[in-house]
């Protein structure tokens, strides 16, 4: 006997046997027992989820010789049998749209239509796969019929793309009642390979038949043909390694390998190992969804969450190189990964190699971010200052080279300052970073400032003029006028002064922002807010030209 096909031996004969359609089957199934039965049928979904196969199940039932109470087909009769087989039955046709769409076909089966069924308790039932296929023209000669149509007459319309019959014949949706079929979950489609192996007698791993199921993408006829091809190839045997040969899928080391790469800023490896991939004869776009895919693992393990459907050992594998990488990092690989995709470039460019290449480059290349928190750290020197703040019984560090930053109870207090003043005058007054220091010190050692008055001093910045003046530069008029004031004009110009040991100008201005850099500008306004905050940031955002990401 010739081998028949997974996908045609395993099909279910009944409403109950079809997986994941439950508010397809149900409904029908309902109709059949309470003789509720419509006469038209429109069936959208993926390919491979059950329309077909649900349509014949309704033909069944409609003319099953053993129905049962329930109203599901017996599936063992004669007429059953031919139904479910697709062999010639006097009252079901089946008709493929896409080979038969023009108004002639349509006229043909408008006029078959009119003919009474073979048996008075039978229903003629008219089957169109692909219905979108059928022209504008045919879809006009059904319209009539599909309104008023013969007694004990059904049609059945399956199509993947309803979008299409709604744009060509819309008023055909109101002759129809319409039922989307869901794609099947993996572990449904899991369930049925088991219990197709199992009945078949073939050894299997879990893993394999995961890595089939989620590659036939919600089709439970796609897993099954792929089962098939992987029987084929190993006589019985479903490994993870013959699934892979099948499917052609790279392996999961090779996706740990550039990954090292990306992480070690070995930029060079990356054209040999792309070369590897080319040599051992993998398809790019194929690598390509799995680097994606595999990204996506990364970003959620640093995240904490686990990725389902992955095996333990391939999530301890990226467990350890998720350590190397921040979310903020992963997030913006992943970023760049599928603006490519965005782009077209996978579908329409010639040379995949060397979009595979720029994009690892463009990775490996990628700055990486870093806390601030962090960064000052690095930035301390052994001469520095560290001290802890016990604010909320928390321990955080701040460090500074050329200040002491006291605890926020003591910047409030109108004491004087208990730390040494270091001696910054110098011939060199127009240097900025001069007048910098100069100006952390008035914020930490001005006497007279008002109490809660410091942060207005710590939003500002201020540089040198062309004569040598003192610029106070704030971010507002409000903080301006309130800084130049009485109480703090005066206590600034005596710390000012104190520290330059000279009688130098002020000169207090305003930050003024255009609408048309507003965009610009609010990234630089957070920034202010944390330089505010700690004042040691700004020599970081200086020496090392940083900039806050949005």
């Amino acid at each position: 006997m010739s081998h028949i096909a997974f996908a045609r031996k395993y099909r279910p004969r009944s409403f109950c046997d079809v997986t994941a359609q439950e508010h397809v089957s149900e409904t029908l199934r309902r109709a059949v027992t309470d003789d509720r039965v419509g006469h038209a049928y429109l069936f959208c979904g993926p390919r491979g989820v059950g329309k077909t196969t649900l349509a014949r199940v309704l033909a069944m039932a409609l003319n099953c010789g053993n129905l049962a109470k329930d109203g599901e087909p017996c599936g063992t009769c004669d007429s059953c049998s031919r139904i479910w087989s697709g062999k010639t039955a006097l009252d079901v046709v089946e008709i493929d749209a896409a080979s038969n769409r023009g108004v002639d076909d349509a006229r043909q089966l408008r006029e078959r239509a009119m003919y009474a069924p073979s048996q008075e308790k039978n229903y003629k039932v008219y089957i169109v796969d692909e219905a979108h296929m059928l022209t504008r023209e045919a879809w006009n000669a059904l319209l009539k019929i599909l309104e008023e149509p013969p007694p004990r007459v059904v049609f059945v319309f399956a199509t993947t793309e309803p979008q299409k019959i709604q744009q060509s014949v819309a008023p055909i949706l109101s002759r129809c009642q319409r039922f989307d079929f869901h794609r099947i979950g993996v572990e449904e489609i899991v369930k049925r390979l088991e219990f197709v192996v199992t009945e078949e007698g073939f050894s299997y791993s879990a893993g394999a038949l995961k890595v089939i199921a989620r590659k036939a993408e919600g089709g439970m006829r796609d897993a099954l043909s792929v089962l098939d091809q992987v029987v084929a190839l190993t006589s019985g045997e479903i490994t993870d390694h013959s699934v892979t040969r099948i499917l052609g899928l790279v392996q999961h080391e090779r996706y740990l390998d550039v990954l090292d790469i990306i992480i070690s800023r070995n930029h060079g490896q990356i054209f040999n190992f792309v070369q590897d991939l080319s040599d051992e004869g993998y398809d790019f776009v194929e690598f390509y969804h799995g680097l994606v895919e595999t990204l996506r693992y990364l970003l959620q393990l640093s995240l904490g969450s686990e990725p389902s459907h992955v095996d333990e050992e391939k999530t301890s594998s990226l467990r350890e190189r998720a350590s190397h990488l921040r979310p903020s990092d992963l997030l913006r690989m992943l970023a760049l990964a599928t603006d490519l995709e965005n782009a077209g470039s996978l579908k329409r460019h010639a040379n995949l190699q060397l979009i595979v290449e720029m994009l690892l480059l463009r990775m490996s290349y990628m700055e990486r971010t870093i806390k601030i928190e962090e960064l000052l750290g690095q930035l301390g020197t052994p001469s520095s200052e560290v001290r802890t703040s016990r604010k909320s019984g928390e321990e955080t560090e701040f460090r500074d080279d050329d200040v002491k930053v006291e605890d926020e109870q003591d910047l409030e207090a109108d004491t004087p300052a208990r730390e040494t003043v270091t001696d910054v005058a110098s011939p060199e007054l127009g240097d900025d970073a001069v007048f910098s220091q100069v100006w952390s010190e008035v914020i930490v050692g001005a006497i007279g400032i008002p109490r809660g008055g410091k942060p207005f001093l710590r939003a500002c910045r201020v540089y040198g003029g062309m004569n040598g003046e003192f610029i106070i530069q704030g971010p507002s008029e409000e903080i301006i006028d309130k800084i130049k004031g009485d109480q703090f004009g005066q206590a600034i110009r005596d710390r000012v002064r104190e520290l330059v040991k000279k009688d130098i100008e002020i000169v207090y201005v305003s930050e003024k922002i255009e609408d048309t850099d507003i965009d610009e500008k609010l990234p630089r306004e957070r920034l202010d807010a944390l330089i505010e905050k700690d004042p040691g940031l700004q020599r970081a955002v200086d020496e090392l030209n940083l900039e806050l990401l949005n």
